[in-house]
């Protein structure tokens, strides 16, 4: 099992070093969207902001419906009735991005699925009327998924993101859980909404950077941490073939020295 957590580590640790050899190559990407729970028609929550960093420049681009609007000088006041259409041109915005940055990876916290990931974003284009963008598995980076493999799945708490924050003393200005950004597009509060969009990639950076630093705070003792290698170290000592042959030639050099005192 020891041999098979460093394997895992190995990995992970080998995923963040290809995002650090070419960052300029790397967009981080988070976004935002309607609340989950609380629809019963069936229908996939809207995408209401998504947000693209360059993880070498830190040049960040955003797309958002209330920006939409404005820009096709839509009353912010009233723009429910015209959800549908913003939200499908700014995907249009956000997969024409795609598109003009064809092969470029992704870094993200938890972007996996059809509840919350880039298969929602690209069903719910779908949806409006739009050919998506796909991006392949291999050029998408799951920041949450190395951390777990570097430090297994108890080294922060539930939700990981705000306590990992809180844990290593990053700021959480303008951060608003999913469900506050889901609230916060209900009461038209766009900017907030924008600005802990922006700001969750922000983040991402900065915990991405420390991980890589091996300066990231966690829960974990330093016993906790490095047991599996300890673990995996004896393992290796226990079973290595020069390791056991050494063992049994000390075996046997003592039982005839044995012998011999017996005889004189």
């Amino acid at each position: 099992m020891s041999l098979k957590i460093l394997q895992r580590r190995r990995e992970a640790r080998d995923r963040l070093e290809e995002v650090f050899s070419q960052p300029q190559n790397v967009f981080e990407i988070h976004y935002s969207c309607e609340g989950f729970y609380q629809r019963t028609d069936g229908r996939s929550p809207r995408i209401t902001s998504i947000a693209v960093r360059d993880f070498g420049s830190g040049q960040t681009q955003s797309f958002s419906i209330h920006k939409r609007a404005e820009l096709d000088g839509v009353d912010l006041d009233g723009i429910e009735s015209q959800y549908d259409a913003l939200e499908k041109a700014m995907l249009d915005d956000f997969f024409d991005h795609v598109r003009r940055h064809n092969g470029r990876k992704y870094l993200h916290w938890n972007m996996r699925d059809i509840n919350y990931g880039f298969p929602a974003i690209e069903h719910r284009y779908a949806v409006l009327g739009g050919d998506p963008e796909i991006i392949p598995d291999a050029n998408k980076y799951d920041l949450s998924r190395i951390l777990i493999s570097l430090y297994g799945p108890g080294y922060i708490d539930h939700p990981r993101l705000p306590n990992l924050l809180e844990k290593n003393r990053i700021g959480l200005k303008d951060f608003l859980t999913g469900q506050d950004e889901a609230d916060a597009f209900d009461r038209k509060d766009y900017v907030a909404l924008h600005q802990s969009t922006l700001r969750k990639v922000d983040v991402i950076s900065n915990i991405a950077h420390r991980t890589y630093e091996r300066s990231l705070k966690t829960n974990l003792t330093w016993f906790e941490h490095n047991m599996p290698s300890v673990r995996a170290a004896a393992d290796w000592f226990s079973h290595h073939w020069i390791v056991t042959l050494v063992g049994a030639v000390g075996v046997v050099g003592a039982a005839i020295v044995w012998m011999f005192g017996l005889v004189s």
